[in-house]
């Protein structure tokens, strides 16, 4: 009875050991199409590539692997959500290198997470982001072209804590001088104040954070996200509010809790459509 417990030890540690490599590895996609009539026929098909919470994760050398699927999805734009360092443990190596490679596919837009803000060195690694040729907007509005058309691309620095006086004053900023009748992008690193991002005229919402509940139950979702405790609501896909859509990134690595089950590193894909 011993022996064959230890031989269940024995077959069952490999196994873990595989599993839990492939969770926190092995890159996925998820693709997602979104309409709207306020989008002109210019950017029919415009590919979006989002990357989110890489909290100093690397993918093969030269972050050669998440480089390969994001080469393959051949996008417009790529805009990253956040929290690209992080701050426990600050390495900017893997974030500087992914953003020396993102830009050499397509134009590379940007918005701090809270462990930016936190580490205290943002102010640096900022500088050198726009350096590699990053676009870093800093509660501001910008505007994306194509061919005779237009959309905005909005993007507000995280508040660090999920506060909303801070984020709204953010906001506030990022909007002052924008026309939302034209269709609207918001990067916004935190998805828990998705009812005060609709309210400044986003169509669609581009999150992070959350970690895709980090542990994933089949049928039922994430278990746990920053700033949104036990079962949070928003971790990962679709929500609808009001005419806006969040778009919530499950993200590519990890921060206090070192592993995910049920919940691969993401590499979001969003494809616009005219209506």
């Amino acid at each position: 009875m011993k022996n064959k417990k230890w031989l269940i030890i024995l077959l069952t540690v490999p196994i873990l050991v595989v599993f839990f490599n492939y969770q926190n590895n092995a890159l996925t996609m998820s693709s997602y199409t979104i309409t709207s009539e306020k989008l002109q026929e210019s950017f029919d098909d415009f590919k979006i590539i989002q990357l989110s919470d890489l909290h100093n994760k690397s993918f093969g050398e030269n972050q050669e692997k998440l480089v390969d699927v994001v080469k393959q999805a051949k996008p417009d734009i790529i805009v990253i959500s956040g929290d690209i360092i992080d701050s426990r443990r600050y390495n900017e190596e893997p974030a500087l290198t992914l953003a020396e490679e993102m830009v050499q596919l397509a134009p590379v837009y940007y918005v701090s997470g809270n462990h930016e803000e936190r580490s205290g060195k943002y102010d640096d690694l900022r500088e050198k982001l726009i350096a590699a040729g990053v676009k870093v907007l800093t509660n501001e509005t910008v505007t994306i072209t194509y061919e005779e058309d237009s959309f905005l691309l909005a993007g507000v620095e995280d508040p660090v804590i999920s506060d909303a006086t801070a984020a709204e004053e953010n906001l506030k900023q990022a909007f002052s001088e924008a026309d939302t009748e034209q269709f609207t992008i918001l990067l916004a690193h935190r998805p828990e104040l998705f009812s005060l991002y609709r309210e400044y005229g986003s169509d669609l919402i581009l999150s992070g954070h959350a970690h895709g509940g980090q542990f994933r139950i089949p049928f039922l979702g994430g278990v746990v996200a920053p700033d949104q405790g036990l079962f949070p609501e928003y971790t990962s896909g679709i929500y609808e509010m009001d005419g806006s859509t969040l778009l919530v990134s499950r993200g590519l690595g990890n921060s206090i809790i070192p592993f995910r089950i049920f919940n691969r590193p993401e590499v979001v894909e969003i494809i616009l459509k005219n209506n």
